[in-house]
């Protein structure tokens, strides 16, 4: 159930961001927003927890930015994958990747507290 509770955050903080970002983050169905985050969640628990390891001398040395350039070219690259899930550029992924991260920890703080 903890699982789902994630996703459906993770769809919410999307779909926020799309309102926020009107011109960078298009999707055609609503379902292609629960499909986008079920990806981009199950590439957050199983590859990025290895590369974030791979990459921490580079994360160190440009205190986070790394991370955040990293997530937007998760992102970036999801739009290539999932026909019907659009992002206008890779400076558009970055700020999306910014506002999905920060959305995401407000809502589940907010609706998810353990």
């Amino acid at each position: 159930m903890k699982i789902i509770w994630h996703w459906l955050i993770l769809t919410g903080a999307i779909i926020i961001t799309t309102y926020v970002l009107p011109s960078t983050i298009v999707f055609a169905p609503l379902y292609i927003v629960f499909i986008a985050s079920a990806c981009l969640m199950f590439i957050n628990m199983t590859i990025k927890p290895i590369i974030s390891l791979l990459t921490l001398p580079i994360n160190l040395l440009t205190l986070g930015i790394f991370g955040l350039l990293f997530n937007g070219a998760i992102l970036w690259a999801l739009a290539y994958v999932i026909p019907g899930f659009q992002i206008g550029s890779f400076k558009g992924a970055v700020i999306a990747a910014l506002i999905i991260s920060a959305v995401n920890w407000i809502l589940g703080k907010v609706l998810y507290h353990e």
